[in-house]
């Protein structure tokens, strides 16, 4: 628990805000007395979600296939072996 006086709680408000919504809580003092308490609510403090993986579709018989990254052939001939311009040789 912390505990600052009132104007250095004016000064410094939106970084009590900060600490407060992580989850410490703040005693405001005036005249070395606490008249106020900051802490967060429970409805404002969001629940921390995963990050969305690869994968995520399996409960619905959905999996990314175990050759996902392998290197397509076909599409490594065209960009090593095919034309620059495909409609030049077309005007041939």
């Amino acid at each position: 628990m912390t505990t600052i006086g009132v104007t250095q709680a004016k000064a410094q408000l939106s970084t009590l805000v900060e600490r407060a919504n992580v989850g410490e809580e703040i005693v405001i003092t005036k005249y070395g007395k606490p008249v106020a308490r900051r802490a967060a609510l429970e409805a404002a403090r969001k629940p921390h979600r995963p990050a969305p993986r690869f994968g995520f579709w399996e409960h619905y018989g959905w999996k990314l296939p175990e050759n996902f990254n392998d290197p397509d052939p076909e599409i490594e001939a065209l960009f090593n072996d095919g034309p620059i311009f495909p409609e030049d040789e077309k005007r041939d």
